[in-house]
């Protein structure tokens, strides 16, 4: 097992470097400024458009609105609760100022991602509508990137056993075992029930949980967060000033923090940010290539939100909530830090904590499943459906027991990897998303609010 986390580490230093994190933030930085900013200034409009969606009458299997939720269920999770601890625990606040900056960029990264889902996607001999960056490399780009389809989808399929699987699941086991001396072995066994349950209903069983359970638990936690930020409302401008500080200027040890450098800032904020929105990764196309729309951007307007609500309204309460409360300097990391910060400023706090990253880890395991299996039919067809989701359903209990560290480096290094092709393509396509968005945008506005027929 030493010699796999040491090899796995390596990879990780790779993939994780210098040229990764420009491919990443520049990417979202170039679709940013090629789309105008519309990810930003249409953000009121996406919000409208997602209302809307609830309802929507359009080619696909689930509604715009399920599709999103789908997507949400898949990002909003342990990356937000632990995710985003373990950042500010091993790069120090400026961490999460570099988890901003990955969003807002991402933003328009998720929205092109969508796009080009919806744009490309295809309809399989069952009905159902399949999409993502396998497809829109295949259906978009000519046949000599054809591998670069294959590696997305090898990469994803293999990639939801950690990112979507084992962290998740060990994340929870952990939490409960700590606050309510759950055995791991027995969370992972409850875990596993409870998913093979809902898997063996397909695509819209996943979206029709998703649909009720992440708004409702995503309102808990949200709420109990800014509990935590009232007591402490009049720290907040300092918090912000250590945030802003901390990202361009080493911070010393203190209490049982090591100290970082603006490098471990940059490199983990932007790595765990990708981890919680996937702004990049090309899993939530997946997911929006099966919403019932006849207008890929449309798609894209509401999937854009999926970011924003992820990283710049969850994500920066949960930072917001450690840096405030002190305990980031604790030593502690993962989900225990954000419980304790919780627990420091709110009666309940931790089981506040231990409950939301339970039911977020159930509704992103849903959600990854989903996007594995959309990888492994590319790869080999109907036939491995029955299969794979055996084999993800008994993967939950070994993620529950298996190492903490291991699992976060393994997850880490698999997004890395399913990110490269999809960032890849979306520079190849990005001169389609430009023209598409251009014409959506020159419509009369009563055709852009509304979906066409």
């Amino acid at each position: 097992m030493e010699m796999l986390t040491q090899w796995v580490g390596a990879v990780n230093g790779i993939v994780w470097g210098v040229p990764m994190l420009a491919l990443i933030l520049g990417v979202g930085l170039y679709l940013t400024l090629g789309l105008r900013v519309i990810p930003m200034r249409k953000l009121g409009l996406g919000f409208s458009l997602l209302w809307k969606g609830r309802d929507s009458k359009g080619d696909g299997d689930i509604s715009a609105f399920n599709a999103l939720m789908t997507s949400l269920s898949a990002t909003i999770g342990t990356g937000n609760i632990a995710g985003v601890a373990t950042a500010i625990a091993l790069g120090g606040p400026g961490a999460l100022f570099w988890m901003w900056c990955t969003a807002l960029v991402g933003m328009a990264t998720k929205y092109a991602e969508a796009v080009c889902a919806v744009k490309f996607r295809e309809t399989r001999a069952n009905g159902e509508y399949a999409g993502g960056p396998m497809y829109y490399i295949k259906n978009g780009l000519s046949a000599k990137w054809a591998w670069l389809a294959t590696a997305f989808a090898l990469f994803g399929a293999v990639a939801g056993f950690g990112i979507g699987n084992g962290t998740q699941s060990n994340s929870v086991a952990q939490a409960l075992n700590t606050n309510f001396g759950v055995e791991p072995l027995v969370t992972g066994i409850v875990l596993m029930i409870l998913v093979g349950a809902v898997l063996l209903g397909g695509v819209k069983r996943i979206a029709a949980v998703a649909g009720k359970l992440v708004p409702l638990m995503a309102f808990f936690y949200v709420t109990a967060g800014l509990g935590v930020l009232a007591v402490n409302f009049s720290e907040i401008p300092a918090a912000i000033a250590l945030v802003v500080e901390s990202a361009f200027n080493p911070v010393a040890a203190q209490g049982g923090f090591a100290g970082a450098a603006v490098w471990a800032a940059i490199r983990f904020g932007v790595a765990r940010g990708v981890f919680s929105n996937e702004a990049g990764l090309g899993s939530a196309p997946i997911a929006h290539a099966s919403a019932k729309t006849n207008d890929p951007v449309r798609q894209g307007l509401i999937a854009m939100l999926g970011t924003f609500i992820d990283t710049i309204i969850v994500c920066s309460i949960t930072g917001l909530a450690i840096i405030l409360t002190g305990v980031w300097t604790s030593g502690e990391s993962g989900s225990d830090l954000t419980t304790s910060a919780f627990a420091s400023a709110i009666p309940l706090g931790n089981y506040i904590v231990t409950i939301s990253l339970a039911v977020f880890a159930f509704t992103t395991i849903l959600g990854w499943s989903f996007y594995c299996e959309r990888c492994v039919q590319y790869l080999i067809g109907d036939k491995a459906v029955t299969p794979f989701r055996i084999v993800f359903t008994l993967a939950v209990p070994v993620g529950a027991v298996a190492s903490l560290d291991f699992v976060w480096l393994l997850a880490d290094t698999l997004n890395a990897m399913m990110a490269i092709p999809n960032l890849v393509a979306l520079l190849l396509l990005s001169p389609v998303v430009f023209k598409l968005t251009k014409e959506y945008f020159s419509k009369p506005e009563a055709t852009v609010l509304n979906e066409p027929k």
